[in-house]
């Protein structure tokens, strides 16, 4: 039997272990996890020190003696390799960008919602096996091929893998690199009664993009949590990436939240091309653009947003401008028209039917002429 992933939970909540025991027996009893607990940071940088076993830091920010923003300024000088996960009180951005500017990987929000954090360890484990596999395969590599491959491999480890299908909705995306390594990227995540919807495209491809796009990832998750608005939270993200961006790159992007109980859908647009709405009945029409700017650019930009409500069977289409940029051999372009023909009268039975729609029309169009730029589609279904 393969060895367990060993957690280290730094908290100085007695109840806490007893119950993430309890909720994670399964994890447990199947090998696949093994816990272990300390109440402040202090001690939990002496089992660190004294277990060189441990893969994973799930550490609260507010505890005696060392608190888990210290902590995390300790943990690479422990183990560089080491992932950490910040537990934070909901709301409390501005300790949860600190944590994610001092190497935090991911956060959790209490009370702790445990499918969540479910979902955040696997990625974050995830994450920390295919780094792995980079350093043991580093001094084998004889290319640059080799090392763009585990790059890419890094990069789709972030990207969401299950997509949620619901009595209320369904969400499908997928994205292709134009190169080993792209900088487009989509997200979705949960946000009390509603879906946080994203998808962003990098100026630039390759390594610096992909760099890029993860800090804008990092950057919105944090953004989002605190500033519920997509107007605030692009408006947080645009002064973080702009902060620190010596090679002046950008970022556009679509950042929405759907409430599926009401079909509600407010989004807020960052220089990017705004969504496609496929109504039950196959008409199809572009959502008004907000026309906020690229991120990254400037300073104290102000965004709007728009707000749409979605009727049962209406589908929600976000893309990069890899779709509408396809090129074919004779370096014609894909286009909007026939994006849209993609829908029209032909509503999509499903999100995911909408999103394999779009790239089989996209590389049907494109035959096998070179990609020349990341294509990415987010679709959402309002059922």
């Amino acid at each position: 039997m393969s060895k367990p992933y060993k957690i280290l939970v730094v908290d100085d909540e007695p109840d806490l272990e007893p119950l993430i025991l309890q909720r994670m027996r399964r994890h447990i009893r199947s090998n696949e996890y093994e816990f272990v607990f300390a109440p402040n940071g202090v001690e939990a940088l002496n089992m660190l020190n004294a277990d060189q076993t441990i893969d994973m830091v799930l550490s609260d920010i507010n505890m005696p003696k060392m608190d888990g923003l210290t902590l995390l300024q300790q943990l690479p000088g422990v183990d560089p390799n080491l992932r950490a996960v910040i537990i934070s009180a909901y709301g409390d951005m501005d300790n949860i960008r600190t944590a994610m500017n001092r190497g935090a990987f991911d956060f959790v929000t209490k009370p702790i919602d445990f499918d969540d954090l479910k979902i955040t360890i696997g990625r974050t484990l995830d994450h920390l096996s295919e780094w792995r596999e980079a350093l043991s395969s580093r001094d084998q590599l004889v290319a640059l091929q080799n090392e763009l491959s585990i790059a890419s491999q890094l990069q789709q480890s972030i990207l969401p893998k299950n997509s949620p299908v619901t009595e209320d909705y369904e969400v499908a995306a997928n994205m292709e690199p134009a190169r080993n390594i792209g900088g487009d990227f989509y997200d979705f995540f949960p946000m009390d009664d509603e879906i946080a919807v994203v998808v962003a495209d990098v100026s630039d491809k390759g390594i610096p993009a992909s760099m890029f796009m993860m800090s804008s990832r990092t950057a919105l998750k944090g953004a989002a949590i605190g500033l519920r608005q997509p107007e605030k939270a692009l408006a947080e993200v645009n002064n973080q990436l702009h902060q620190d961006n010596p090679t002046f790159m950008f970022v556009t992007m679509v950042y929405a939240l759907y409430n599926p109980t009401t079909g509600s859908f407010t989004y807020s647009i960052a220089g990017h091309d705004p969504p496609l709405l496929v109504s039950a009945d196959g008409n199809v029409s572009e959502m008004a653009s907000t026309d906020g700017v690229a991120l990254g650019i400037a300073s104290d930009i102000r965004f709007s947003q728009n707000t749409v409500t979605l009727s049962p069977g209406d589908t929600v289409v976000l893309f990069t401008d890899g779709v509408t940029e396809a090129m074919d051999e004779h370096r014609e372009q894909f286009g909007m028209e026939r994006l849209y023909e993609v829908f029209e009268a032909r509503p999509p039975a499903s999100a995911l039917a909408a999103n394999e729609a779009v790239f089989e029309a996209v590389r049907g169009f494109a035959g096998d002429a070179p990609q020349s730029d990341d294509i990415t589609c987010l679709t959402l279904r309002h059922t």
